[in-house]
């Protein structure tokens, strides 16, 4: 049996616009509709003998990663929340720190939250080797058969054959340019770096501590001074903000004597830009791949996601197009690694629209702003059942709530009444107030906001359930 780490944090900003800040691509249905990439990775494991998963992610999104681990039906995740990302070697320190609480040596099979993979069956097959090579103290890398000269992964390269099918690891490659890239490939003995890992959580443990004892002293004391709060774990801020940043590859795996790749052939991807979704996607006579409500003419070559209205394209040849509520992207499709750039250029500018999209998910439902103006907002809210917002307050703005099905329970001030379908509510400025769904099915009403500032952070809390109020 081993447990799964299951590495969910970064932004995937190389996936703009549908990747965003406060809801990155790991969380987003970008394969599958029904599920998201988090989702896709624990449930391809179904199958296989393995205990409780470790889920480490960011403080920003922990009600995200909850709910989606809360659909996976038989699965306890447990959630470690990194008050800083301090890259994969300290990440998997704490994960293997944890899993010791409950197994003295526990395998720990280390998987990104946001990787594709097509061959489920031989993927399995892999991890029973590499459980047979754990067991006998080797630290396993998952090497990715190359299938074409690609620029946009690290490689590994091997030196002899070692035992069961794998061989000692002889040195990471950082991405190459293209010239390299295809030496890798026409030469043999180089693979693509997957980032999945399987080891004993004490052989990975004894390893930092040789190699890297400034991040495995940091993670000890992180872990020591961690606290439960609802689902998540959350670690020690002060030990861990001063740990070094490090990945496995540089703190560990380049540096152990027993680092050995298992090679693997499984239709691997690891989504990192549009062109990868077009890779693998199902694509029609002109080789497009089409998502959501497309129409094309004299088209080919390209990737179009229309995710909220139709999108039509006319004699265009090898682009990425991706339409969302609030931004749309067109690309040529050989720039989408460059896609970041467009992200920074709008960090730079103070916009919102690399942070998080129109729709907001909160642990209590979502909002969608509709419509704004210089002293009004208007959202539509929807409430799941036995949810409730925070009692709060607000010093500028004033709000106007219209139930447009379900059931609302409001507090306002001293007074609490239901509200029920057409029917509304006004909440003054400075009034303490609070929103909640006492019933069955969703809440959905529509919010309108008056005032002079009608920011996020004019909130005021008093009590939540969520545990979002500041002592």
């Amino acid at each position: 049996m081993f447990y799964p780490v299951i590495l969910a944090g970064g932004s995937g900003s190389r996936l703009w616009p549908q990747s965003r800040h406060l809801n990155p691509k790991q969380f987003l249905p970008l394969v599958d509709p029904e599920v998201s990439m988090l989702q896709s990775t624990v449930g391809r494991l179904t199958g296989c003998t393995f205990g409780s998963p470790i889920v480490i992610c960011n403080e920003e999104h922990r009600f995200l990663a909850a709910e989606q681990l809360r659909h996976l039906k038989g699965i306890h995740a447990h959630i470690l929340l990194e008050p800083q990302g301090r890259n994969t070697a300290p990440a998997v320190a704490l994960a293997a720190l944890h899993a010791l609480e409950f197994e003295d040596d526990p395998t720990l099979l280390v998987l990104p939250a946001d990787h594709f993979i097509g061959d489920v069956s031989a993927f399995h097959s892999s991890l029973a080797e590499a459980e047979q090579l754990a067991d006998n103290g080797k630290l396993v890398t998952f090497g990715i058969v190359p299938t074409y000269a690609e620029t946009g992964y690290g490689y590994l390269k091997c030196g002899e054959r070692s035992t069961n099918g794998s061989y000692l690891l002889d040195q990471f490659a950082e991405k190459p340019d293209r010239q390299h890239a295809e030496e890798f490939v026409s030469k043999g003995g180089y693979y693509w770096n997957s980032g999945m890992f399987m080891f004993k959580a004490r052989r990975y443990l004894a390893e930092l501590d040789v190699h890297a004892p400034a991040i495995a002293s940091a993670c000890r004391a992180s872990m020591a001074s961690a606290r439960k709060d609802l689902d998540f774990v959350r670690i020690g801020v002060d030990a861990f903000v001063g740990c070094k940043s490090d990945s496995i590859d540089y703190a560990v795996m380049e540096h152990t004597q027993d680092a050995v790749v298992l090679p693997l052939k499984a239709g691997w991807s690891d989504i990192g830009s549009w062109s990868a979704l077009w890779d693998i996607g199902e694509k029609d006579s002109a080789n497009n791949v089409v998502v959501g409500d497309v129409v094309t003419e004299a088209s080919k070559n390209s990737y179009i996601s229309a995710n909220h209205r139709l999108v039509a394209t006319l004699g265009v040849d090898n682009l990425i197009i991706v339409e969302t509520k609030d931004a749309v992207l067109v690309a040529q499709k050989d720039c989408v690694q460059d896609v970041k750039r467009i992200v920074a250029q709008l960090e730079e500018k103070g916009r919102q629209e690399h942070l998080e999209h129109r729709e907001v998910y909160r642990p209590w439902g979502v909002y969608d702003s509709i419509d704004q103006g210089p002293r009004y907002q208007v959202k539509r809210i929807t409430v799941n059942p036995g949810a409730k917002l925070s009692v709060q307050k607000h010093h500028h703005r004033a709000e106007h709530w219209i139930v447009v099905s379900g059931t609302a329970q409001v507090t306002n001030g001293e007074d609490t009444y239901l509200v029920t379908e057409n029917q509304s509510t006004y909440i003054p400025i400075g009034q303490i107030h609070a929103l909640e769904n006492p019933g069955v099915i969703p809440l959905e009403l529509i919010e309108v906001q008056s005032g002079s500032y009608l920011g996020e952070d004019d909130i005021v809390r008093f009590e939540d359930k969520y545990g979002r109020v500041k002592g």
